[in-house]
């Protein structure tokens, strides 16, 4: 269980300075005045442990739903986002076919993260590095691709993928100067085009 605190103050400052901001996530809204009272802050945050403890918790009821055992290794990347990953001797199960389970695990636990905390934490699940392989097959055909756009000046349309990986390929193409890229589609088959501009 995720303890959601919430704290109101005269100001931002006032409110950072009551916690510890490289353990907790957290958020500031403005509430409105009301006559004769000035506005007001509300801060809301989580602790970083707890939602360790909670991503270990619910792979362990996942695992058993499965009947499979696994281990988890789960780090702080960039203190904003988790990096969950699963070891078991049933990887083949965990990340199923074209890695539409270890997909669906993510979904899953995303979902209930921010069920329980009302927090957009992202998280990234892989299971015996399946994920990072195929990241760098990605990175390794968007940059050949990206080459040949800057040797064409032809616009290149990928083939349809997740939200993940088009945001992989956003940021690899933001390392190229002279190149563009922008998603266009409706989901499941949402894809990106590469295209060249002039200074």
């Amino acid at each position: 269980m995720i303890d959601v605190n919430k704290i109101e103050g005269k100001s931002e400052q006032e409110l950072l300075n009551s916690i510890n901001v490289d353990e907790v996530f957290y958020k500031i809204e403005e509430i409105p005045g009301k006559l004769f009272k000035g506005k007001k802050y509300e801060l809301t945050y989580i602790n970083k442990e707890d939602v360790k403890q909670f991503i270990k918790e619910y792979i362990i009821n996942i695992a058993l739903a499965m009947d499979i055992k696994v281990n988890t290794e789960i780090r702080l990347v960039d203190n904003k986002s988790y990096s969950v990953m699963l070891i078991s001797e049933s990887n083949p199960i965990l990340i199923g076919k074209e890695g539409k389970t270890l997909n669906s695990i993510q979904l899953l636990l995303h979902q209930a993260l921010n069920n329980a905390t009302g927090f957009n934490i992202r998280i990234n699940v892989d299971a015996a590095g399946y994920k990072m392989n195929k990241e760098k097959r990605l990175e390794r055909e968007v940059k050949r691709i990206a080459k040949e756009v800057l040797n064409t000046k032809i616009d290149a349309k990928l083939d349809p993928m997740n939200s993940y990986s088009r945001r992989l390929v956003h940021e690899i193409v933001s390392g190229f100067k002279n190149l563009t890229t922008e998603s266009f589609g409706e989901e499941p088959q949402r894809y990106v085009v590469i295209s060249y501009k002039e200074d």
